[in-house]
């Protein structure tokens, strides 16, 4: 078992030591481990089971039939994935999960869950805390749409990068992609989404270092051209 990062992780919020190796005795979860760059999951398979990311980085993705990609989630220590697929028996899946890094997960089998929530007050306290996290999935995904939806590479930047300052409370923050990724997950060229924020950096929108951003209102351009 992985006391830390379970005890952190929001799929076992409020459980104890001792609850969550009874509940994970009963559910039978099974930890693999998978190189980076391999896939964990592809369009086109079923799963009965969700996964728990214990370590490393996956990428959710989604693929048109002329390889186009797109990234639909990252997937960080913690979190879990599959679930909406898992829950819905012979559904077939229409993304792919792939490994970022090196990475340790652990498989949960849906019907087990249901079976054993059905008979115990452990497993439905897990239940909720899934059904929760679905429902949090589901506002990001509606958060996502708002910024696909920009008419321009600027205003999907503007969305997405408002977006995380609120997230992290504070105008400088770090955001988890890469610029490939960030282009991919906004669905824009990356050349043209390096050149636009090139732009406003220049115009004095926003400063950033890699993966480190600031955004400036009127007052903080001033001081940060002087």
């Amino acid at each position: 078992m992985e006391p830390e990062i379970l005890g952190k992780s929001p799929l076992f919020r409020g459980f104890s030591g001792e609850e969550l190796r009874s509940l994970l005795k009963e559910l039978g979860g099974s930890v693999r481990t998978y190189g980076r760059q391999s896939f964990l999951l592809r369009a086109g398979e079923r799963t009965e089971q969700f996964a728990l990311l214990l370590e490393g980085e996956v990428t959710i993705i989604q693929e048109d039939f002329w390889g186009n990609r797109n990234i639909v989630a990252q997937i960080m220590p913690g979190e879990v994935f599959a679930e909406s697929y898992a829950c819905v028996p012979g559904s077939v899946l229409r993304v792919s999960a792939c490994a970022q890094t090196d990475c340790r997960v652990m498989w949960l089998d849906m019907r087990h869950l249901l079976d054993a929530a059905s008979r115990g007050d452990t497993p439905r306290r897990l239940l909720r805390n899934l059904t929760a996290i679905l429902a949090a999935k589901n506002l990001m995904m509606n958060e996502k749409i708002t910024h696909l939806s920009q008419r321009t590479i600027r205003e999907k930047l503007l969305s997405f990068l408002s977006a995380e300052s609120g997230r992290c409370g504070s105008a400088e923050f770090d955001i988890a992609f890469s610029r490939q990724q960030m282009a991919d997950y906004l669905s824009v060229d990356r050349s043209a989404l390096s050149a636009e924020l090139g732009r406003m950096r220049d115009e004095g929108i926003l400063a950033f270092h890699r993966n480190h951003f600031h955004l400036l209102r009127a007052g903080d351009r001033e001081i940060h051209q002087a």
